[in-house]
């Protein structure tokens, strides 16, 4: 039963992509005869009328139509696996679509991704830089790095997290020169604010750990608001205030010490970073030294 099940599916698929029994059967080097016999066992041992025959034409009816798009379905994915499979002898090779965010993308992995494509030349890689939530089947995207988003994946996708943000709170010296250096929660918040601005419109508050280990948000009035993490850093090194930021996006200016870090016990943690790829690719050579090769990416 269960062969004859894969055996009738190839002739109603082609039927239904041909428009006619004659034409499928010319494809499938069938009979008109046996194509159409094929049909009618499978509608026989479903129940279900699949198509609509007219003298020139085939029509799907409903339940034609969810069972059709259910056999595609099977057809892909076993295309897929024989692809899999194969690709397992090969080397890595063809093209790779990759989706980072923005400015994580720039700074923490494309440091990796030169390396990466100097090692594997045969792969072809595109790299998407969006801030948005990219769904990677309607994108044909084969990995992508996430800061945030939802974390009740389907199990369709695989996903490995890589750690969270270390929030910490920071200015130049020279404007803690002038303003002086905040040793308190209270203190800092009379401090000029430079805060990141929401596509809503609204600002995203500072984020603070309390005695006993928990996080607790606190809207600060601003001198400055921006709906850009780099236009951030640029107010901050120039001098205009204090900001709280990721310690990943200001690890250049920390270490040539144009940024202090301000109450350095409160650092609390962000956003969680993670890998997420579709499950049925993950086994292509390609996916897989893809991921090796990201495994080194850090967020603190």
């Amino acid at each position: 039963m269960r062969d004859q099940r894969l055996k009738d599916i190839v002739p109603f698929v082609v039927s239904v992509e041909s428009g006619s029994f004659t034409a499928a059967a010319e494809r499938l080097y069938l009979t008109s005869s046996a194509v159409s016999k094929s049909i009618a066992r499978l509608e026989e041992r479903l129940g279900a009328r699949l198509l609509e025959r007219t003298t020139r034409t085939l029509q799907l009816t409903d339940a034609g139509n969810a069972y059709y798009q259910t056999c595609l379905r099977i057809m892909q994915e076993l295309a897929e696996a024989e692809a899999i499979l194969t690709a397992q002898r090969t080397i890595p090779s063809g093209r790779l679509r990759l989706a980072v965010p923005n400015t994580y993308g720039r700074l923490g992995v494309m440091p990796l991704l030169i390396p990466f494509c100097q090692q594997h030349p045969e792969i072809e890689l595109s790299v998407t830089f969006s801030d948005r939530f990219i769904d990677l089947f309607d994108e044909g995207i084969d990995v992508a790095v996430r800061i945030g988003g939802p974390t009740d994946l389907p199990a369709s996708l695989g996903s490995r997290q890589m750690g969270r943000e270390r929030m910490v709170f920071c200015a130049t010296p020279d404007y803690l020169d002038r303003a002086g250096r905040p040793t308190s929660e209270n203190e800092l918040l009379q401090h000029r604010a430079i805060l990141y601005e929401r596509t809503d419109g609204s600002t995203k508050p500072w984020l603070f750990t309390t005695a006993d280990g928990h996080p607790h948000w606190r809207s600060v009035p601003y001198c400055m608001a921006l709906g850009d993490v780099d236009a951030q850093v640029q107010a901050l090194c120039g001098g205009l205030g204090v900001a709280q930021m990721p310690s990943w996006l200001i690890r250049e200016p920390l270490s040539r010490e144009a940024l202090e870090i301000i109450l350095p016990e409160q650092q609390p943690e962000g956003l969680m970073l993670s890998l997420v790829w579709p499950r049925r690719k993950q086994l292509l050579p390609k996916v897989d030294s893809l991921l090796a090769a990201l495994g080194e990416l850090t967020i603190r």
